[in-house]
């Protein structure tokens, strides 16, 4: 803001009306003191007509300045008593009193942390906002990953070792933002929209190393906490260590213990994968063997009942010939001779000479008289 010319053409003080004052000063201000990061503690918290919020802030020393923003950018629970840093831009109102506009707060310290904490949980899970029934799980087909995360941070560095060392194939988007402050909630959900609106990832990876409670605080702001609960891509988390626990994992999908373990989550082990593939490999070359000593089993079967017919038919074909032998032989004509038989040959009438055939020897005989037998 430009500031007000206070001297007339003169150099003589500018004669200005009370309005006038207070630009000019909250133009000294803009110009000289852009976003401070003031601590101190909650005195006189109240909330006028559901709309402002009126608190004071006061340290150790005494001094006392009053705070003021919209209900709608209170975005972590806050309690007279409690510990807070407020970033914000001080102002001389109307009515001439000296104010600081906030634009964020955050609670310091453990306890202040974890009331905070415990106040918006109760709330959100009144909402729903955590049900169990909302969260999806990891893409089966999973090629693409958006990251959010300070790429300067070892947990980062951690979560590129992890994805490097498994299975990989994957391709990473990753979006720098800060983890910690007060600035990092909305860098956060810049990058989480971002992600939303390109659409070119299949789920978000959130992760941050470990930290104090004060370092991980900026993940209980309400705002993040619903932009991550209301994510159209799915969200994982892994922040801090594993007893860690924000509400921002409680509103993802899927929370993992540390940003190595969300890498652990969304790739394949390398070694377990191959180890997977030989043991296959090797189940398959037992049942290949199974099934080929099965088949040559059955195949000796079949072989062996086809020798058995064979043998059958033909002991039976040379059991028919001989007694189609014996048969020839029993009707030889010469065995019959042998026997002491003999064979007339002519015919049996009276007068007629017949040839008279034994076994050694020949003869011819004449027929005396025939007789009819009977």
């Amino acid at each position: 803001m430009p500031r007000a010319n206070l001297q007339g053409d003169n150099l003589e003080p500018k004669r200005i009306t009370v309005s006038q004052f207070i630009e000019a000063v909250n133009g000294l201000l803009d110009c000289g003191l852009q976003d401070l990061l003031i601590e101190g503690e909650v005195s006189s918290f109240k909330v006028n007509q559901g709309k402002w919020v009126f608190f004071d802030l006061k340290d150790e020393d005494g001094a006392t300045v009053n705070c003021f923003l919209p209900v709608f950018q209170l975005r972590t629970p806050i309690e007279d008593g409690m510990k807070i840093v407020v970033k914000g831009l001080p102002k001389v109102t109307n009515w001439g009193r000296f104010s600081l506009t906030v634009k964020q707060l955050m609670p310091v310290g453990e306890g202040n942390i974890k009331k905070s904490y415990e106040l918006l949980k109760k709330k959100l899970t009144a909402e729903g906002l955590f049900d169990p029934a909302k969260k999806r799980g990891i893409p089966a087909d999973l090629t693409k990953i958006g990251v959010i995360s300070s790429t300067q941070a070892a947990g980062y560095a951690d979560f590129c070792k992890i994805l490097n060392a498994r299975w990989g194939g994957l391709e990473v988007q990753t979006a720098h933002t800060q983890v910690q402050g007060i600035d990092a909630p909305d860098q956060i959900i810049r990058a989480l929209r971002y992600f939303n609106e390109k659409a070119e990832v299949q789920i978000i990876a959130i992760i941050r190393g470990g930290g104090s409670a004060d370092d991980l605080s900026a993940f209980n702001d309400e705002k993040l906490v619903r932009e991550i609960a209301t994510s159209r891509i799915p969200v994982i988390t892994g922040i801090g260590h594993e007893v860690d626990e924000s509400l921002s994992d409680l509103a993802a999908d899927i929370r993992a213990s540390t940003p190595s373990n969300v890498a652990e989550m969304l790739t394949r082990d390398r070694k377990a994968e191959m180890l997977r593939v030989r043991q296959s490999v090797q189940s398959l070359g037992q049942r290949i063997n199974q099934e080929i000593g099965s088949y040559s089993e059955n195949v000796k079967i079949a072989v062996t009942d086809v020798k058995r017919q064979l043998i059958s038919r033909i002991e039976n074909i040379e059991n028919t010939i001989k007694l189609k032998k014996q048969m020839l032989d029993g009707m030889n004509p010469e065995r019959v001779l042998r026997q002491g038989y003999a064979i007339v040959g002519g015919e049996l009438t009276e007068g007629n000479l017949v040839k008279i055939t034994t076994f050694n020897t020949q003869a011819e005989a004449e027929i005396k008289s025939v007789k009819k037998k009977g």
